[in-house]
């Protein structure tokens, strides 16, 4: 579940959206608070983007890992519990 830090509420800055206007009429009656919906939804985008950036800027580093760990195992599985 992606949760919006709550220490973000005191720095809100008023925006303007367009939205369908189905979508906006259904949320208020259901009680759903439009803006925070649309907070919530923007943070998962964010944070969907930064990690696909994440794994596109380091595919290299993890190719190499994983094909460091098919060749010569884990550095210290020799220690391992289980």
């Amino acid at each position: 579940m992606t949760r919006v830090r709550e220490d973000r509420a005191a720095f809100r800055r008023p925006t303007n959206l367009s939205l369908d206007e189905q979508l906006v009429a259904d949320a208020k009656a259901l009680g759903i608070n439009v803006s925070r919906a649309c907070e919530v939804g923007l943070d998962a985008e964010i944070r969907a983007e930064r990690n696909r950036r994440w794994k596109e800027e380091n595919l290299e580093a993890t190719a190499a890992w994983a094909e460091y760990v098919e060749t010569y195992g884990l550095p210290l599985e020799r220690y391992r519990q289980f």
